[in-house]
């Protein structure tokens, strides 16, 4: 259990970070859920999350690709709720650009909520977890860290980016008994982002969702079912507990076993 814990995650309203916040939620820990997008919206889902599991949750509007916003959401944190002890990293900004047609500010801004804003993040807490001997740092990468697609760059750049930010925080706090830091890699997993795609793909052309999603998912090798969101978050609550205590500086995928087997290619 991680009652007493505080847990910040980034990106948390829906998804994968919703399911997170349930997940760590349901263990005890008190959440500071951070997100952009309508604040009264994301508030009012936070008090419906409180009176659900019993702890204290709350949400900050932080936009990640400012460093100012990023050390403000840290300082708010620890007044509201305490020093962190757990940091997720799930927050992310996805373009579908060609290099040569990809405007510079997308990738500034990118690269910011992708790469920088986790390095700081994890800079600012990591001291106060060394000092109280615990802590655990989970970076939201993807299949796409260990490979490519054609269209994605500052997608595949930032979450490769952090395979190597959870490598050299592991690699700093080896000594450091009870705090971890390891990485997710999801395969395709069935969030509102995702179905919104595959319904525009679809409609693109006349066809059923069911049908787009069949095609989308063999597109990425990926035989078996959609994953679900709280299957992500289950392992990330595993990874929490003291039983996780020993798993450190490791990337974990949740892919279906696409990245096992993609050599035998999709199914004939």
């Amino acid at each position: 259990m991680l009652t007493g814990r505080t847990a910040l995650i980034t990106g948390a309203m829906g998804g994968i970070g919703g399911a997170i916040a349930e997940a760590l939620g349901k263990q005890g820990c008190q959440l500071m859920l951070n997100d952009i997008g309508d604040a009264e919206v994301h508030q009012a889902r936070c008090a419906e999350l409180q009176e659900q599991l019993g702890v204290d949750i709350q949400f900050h509007g932080a936009d990640l690709s400012e460093r100012t916003q990023t050390e403000k959401l840290i300082q708010d944190t620890q007044e509201r709720l305490g020093p962190v002890d757990v940091l997720i990293n799930n927050a992310v900004k996805r373009h579908y650009h060609s290099i040569t047609e990809f405007p510079p500010e997308a990738w500034d801004y990118a690269m910011a909520v992708n790469i920088t804003a986790p390095f700081d993040l994890t800079r600012l807490v990591l001291g106060g977890m060394q000092t109280r001997g615990f802590g655990r740092i989970i970076n939201i990468s993807s299949m796409l860290g260990i490979g490519a697609r054609a269209g994605r760059v500052d997608y595949v750049t930032g979450k490769t980016a952090l395979l190597g930010l959870t490598r050299a925080t592991a690699a700093e706090t080896v000594s450091h008994d009870n705090l971890t830091c390891n990485a997710i890699l999801p395969g395709s997993v069935l969030t509102p982002i995702i179905e919104a795609r595959i319904q525009g793909l679809a409609d693109e052309r006349g066809i059923s969702w069911e049908e787009m999603g069949t095609r989308y998912r063999a597109n990425l090798n990926q035989a078996g079912d959609f994953i679900q969101p709280s299957q992500i978050a289950a392992t990330i609550a595993y990874l929490c507990s003291d039983a996780a205590s020993a798993i450190t500086g490791t990337s974990i995928p949740i892919d279906a076993g696409v990245s096992a087997t993609f050599t035998q290619g999709p199914a004939m």
